[in-house]
C-alpha cells in the first residue's frame, strides 16, 4: 500500500529525473571546466537518491506495520500552533535579513527555531543550541560567500 511518503518520494523522483534529463541540453562551459549544468545535476541527483531512500524506508516501514498490526498505537494530534510559530519565525527571519544581515539573522533564526521546537531544559542544552546556531550561521556564510561567491545581505544596521 502506498502511503504519503511513498507518493511524495515517487513524485519527487519523477520531477528530479525529468529535470536531470533536461540538463543534458544546457550549453557547455566555454572557459571553465565546470559548466552551468554541474550544480543542478549534483542537486537533482542527490534529490533523486534521497527520493529513492524515502520510498525504500517507507516500504520497509510498511512491512513492519503489516507485521505488527495487532499493536495499536495512538498518534498525537497535529500541533498547528507549532506550525504557525515556525512560519512566523521564518517570516521574521526574512524580514530581518536586510536590516541586520545574514549572519546575525541566521543565528537568531536557528536559535529561535530550536527553542520553539524543543525548549532547552538544561544549561548544557542551551550551550548546545547556541553552538549549533553559531556553527550553522558561520558554515552557511562560508559556503555561500566564500566558496560559491554568492553575495549575502550585509545588513544596514550591522554591516555584517
Amino acid at each position: 500500500m502506498l502511503t504519503r511518503d511513498s507518493i511524495s518520494g515517487l513524485i519527487c523522483l519523477a520531477i528530479s529525473l525529468c529535470l536531470l534529463v533536461m540538463t543534458v541540453w544546457l550549453p557547455p562551459a566555454a572557459m571553465v571546466p565546470i559548466g552551468p549544468a554541474f550544480y543542478p545535476r549534483v542537486v537533482l541527483a542527490l534529490t533523486a537518491f534521497l527520493s529513492v531512500l524515502l520510498i525504500a524506508f517507507d516500504v520497509v516501514a510498511g512491512r513492519q506495520r503489516l507485521a505488527a498490526q495487532t499493536v495499536v498505537s495512538a498518534t498525537p494530534p497535529p500541533n498547528y500552533r507549532l506550525v504557525l510559530a515556525t512560519f512566523i519565525e521564518f517570516g521574521l527571519y526574512i524580514a530581518l535579513l536586510p536590516p541586520i544581515g545574514f549572519r546575525i539573522a541566521t543565528f537568531l533564526f536557528v536559535i529561535a527555531l530550536q527553542t520553539t521546537l524543543e525548549w532547552p531544559r538544561s544549561t548544557k542544552k542551551w550551550v548546545l543550541a547556541i553552538i549549533v546556531a553559531a556553527a550553522t550561521s558561520l558554515v552557511c556564510h562560508y559556503v555561500f560567500e566564500t566558496y560559491l561567491s554568492v553575495l549575502l545581505p550585509r545588513g544596514t544596521w550591522s554591516q555584517m
